[in-house]
């Protein structure tokens, strides 16, 4: 998966490179305007070549045997001195105010009284040269001898000297200000940034908190600042669009399942009435699972959308027994038994008692078919509101514990049924703000459990034992 890039960092990296790239055309139109002739800027092209000249002269400071520092010229010195008669340098030592033998006399005797007064920088022309432009420029440096004035005359410009220039532009104090203004400033923007984007970040937390059962409330784009309305009012839209093909949904599948509830109940009531046979047990059972699943989805449409109460007080040991009770035939037909282990307290939970029921008979039906031959389904009510369903079948895989609950999903193609049921369990539950999940039943098989919220407990008749457990033989 790519990974996302922030809006706020990259909205910031671009004020850096537009700051970077400000200071080197700043940089190049006062250049350019000193060499145009503008009073405040008269510059030359040769006055780029100072720091490139100013760094030969250092390579050439000697200590001596006296110790001494001297002006030994380096061979990169020797080779622009031949390329530039007219060059002359000299050092000064900045402590001492004494200049540095090997020194051009010139530069010294022009500049040895105003060394005297610790010059942070002078441009100069010694005598009998033009006055303008200025020829040459002094300035102190730090060398490995210590700090040094360095003067340049009549250097000359080469191509690299731009790129001398600018490296010293750079790392001059002046270039530390400038850094060190660009880190403020993007630290002041990221702030400001951040700041601004909030009410883009309002409006992500409000699209995250978009209930699919409250879509018609919207995001209200009047709430958001203007450059963000656009972005919202098209969230809205989509909603819109949303909410429409969903309503559409639901009422097919609603319609659909209302529908099927009167062939079914007919194709049930002339199974009963047909004679006993191993196919008529079999048609039984499938009828009731295709009812079971049809109320589900009746039950789950409904409260999706609004059109069934979940605020009603329902008891679990009564609602849980009924369902119970209406399965005794299914039982009996396949040779199982189901043991009911009520809550010895009465346990009164808020929601759909129809739904809660159909979600009920889905897992005890699964139990049953699950169950070996002569074997037990268990169904117990506890006193925190759980209601477990459990069965000693083949279980259920750890790694498919959460699969089991998407639409249509089957572990193969032999695996009977549509993969509807468990899904619209999870869609009832969820709707009643609980959970529905499975566990593995010790020594094997299966147990689901469903968890309701703000589960409620009244002694009942027999408070002194957790549960009062009877079992109903499906042979008797």
């Amino acid at each position: 998966m790519k990974r996302s890039v922030s809006l706020a960092r990259r909205t910031v990296g671009y004020l850096v490179v537009a700051q970077v790239v400000a200071f080197l055309l700043a940089w190049v139109i006062v250049f350019g305007l000193g060499l145009l002739g503008v009073e405040d800027f008269e510059a030359d092209w040769n006055e780029l070549a100072t720091e490139r000249t100013v760094g030969l002269i250092i390579d050439s400071l000697e200590r001596d045997q006296a110790g001494e520092v001297t002006i030994e010229p380096s061979a990169g010195l020797k080779a622009e001195m031949r390329r530039v008669p007219a060059l002359k340098f000299a050092a000064f030592e900045f402590w001492k105010k004494k200049p540095v033998p090997g020194s051009s006399p010139e530069i010294v005797t022009t500049l040895e009284k105003v060394i005297m007064i610790s010059p942070t920088h002078a441009h100069f022309v010694l005598p009998g040269d033009p006055v303008l432009p200025s020829l040459g420029y002094m300035e102190p440096y730090s060398t490995p001898y210590g700090r040094f004035q360095i003067a340049v005359y009549r250097q000359q410009f080469r191509s690299d000297d731009v790129y001398h220039e600018m490296r010293h532009s750079l790392l001059s104090r002046v270039g530390i200000y400038v850094l060190a203004g660009g880190l403020l400033s993007a630290a002041t923007a990221w702030v400001a940034v951040r700041q601004g984007l909030r009410p883009l970040r309002d409006a992500a937390k409000k699209v995250a908190g978009v209930d699919m059962g409250e879509l018609n409330e919207g995001m209200l784009s009047e709430e958001y600042a203007t450059e963000v309305a656009p972005f919202v009012n098209a969230v809205n839209q989509a909603l819109i669009r949303l909410k429409s093909w969903m309503t559409l949904q639901r009422g097919f599948v609603a319609n659909a399942a209302h529908e099927l509830r009167t062939p079914l109940a007919i194709m049930r009531a002339r199974l009963e009435n047909a004679g006993d046979s191993t196919l008529k047990s079999e048609l039984m059972g499938d009828a009731g699972q295709l009812r079971a699943i049809v109320e589900q989805i009746l039950s789950a449409a409904r409260l999706i959308d609004g059109q069934a109460p979940l605020d009603e007080s329902i008891h679990l040991n009564s609602a849980v027994g009924q369902v119970i009770s209406s399965l005794i035939p299914l039982a009996m037909d396949r040779n199982r038994f189901i043991d009911f282990e009520a809550s010895g307290t009465d346990v009164t939970v808020l929601g759909n008692r129809r739904a809660i029921e159909s979600v009920v008979t889905n897992l005890v039906d699964n139990a049953i078919r699950a169950e070996p031959e002569n074997g037990a389904v268990i169904v117990r009510v506890a006193a925190d509101g759980v209601i477990a369903v459990i069965d000693h079948g083949c279980g259920i895989g750890a790694d498919d514990h959460e699969l089991i609950f998407q639409p249509f999903w089957r572990k193969s193609d032999a695996t009977p049924g549509a993969g509807l049921g468990l899904a619209i369990a999870k869609q009832i539950m969820d709707a009643h703000r609980g959970r529905i999940w499975v566990e593995e039943t010790p020594g094997g098989g299966a147990t689901f459990k469903l968890w309701f919220p703000a589960a409620t407990s009244e002694t009942h008749a027999n408070p002194n034992n957790e549960h009062s457990s009877s079992r109903v033989n499906a042979r008797s």
